[in-house]
């Protein structure tokens, strides 16, 4: 058996709105059971869409670069490279690039998840800066 070793530039991105997504760490790219986790790149003025929700687990942010802001249920706060963030199971939550440079994000999930155990709520928008 090969060591679970994944180069991130072997995965295909998913073109989603407001980011670059590739899932690095799932039960098919190295046999993961209990968590996932994958790479987001969010171009300068984007925001991730829709807000949304993990229902069956928690979600980790690590910034690898940029800065921005999150949302979590109507709280706001700045975060930037070297920031990790929590979003808590079932808690709606949106992150946004305020930089002028690519925000590059590491998201891990426990338990594992995809695409299809989110929750989305395309009414919320990430409010204007005031």
């Amino acid at each position: 058996m090969a060591l679970p070793i994944v180069d991130e530039q072997t995965i295909p991105a998913l073109d989603l709105p407001g980011r670059m997504l590739r899932w690095l760490v799932t039960e098919e790219t190295t046999g993961a059971k209990n968590c996932s986790m994958c790479v987001i790149e969010v171009q300068p003025g984007q925001t991730v869409k829709p807000a949304h929700s993990h229902p069956q687990g928690e979600e980790v942010i690590y910034l690898l670069s940029g800065s921005g802001r999150v949302w979590i249920e109507g709280e706001i706060d700045n975060v930037k490279q070297g920031c990790a963030v929590l979003f808590p199971q079932g808690k709606i939550h949106m992150l946004q690039n305020t930089s002028a440079e690519v925000m590059k994000v590491a998201c891990f999930f426990a338990p594992a998840t995809s695409l299809d155990n989110y929750r989305f709520f395309d009414e919320i928008g990430f409010p204007e800066r005031t």
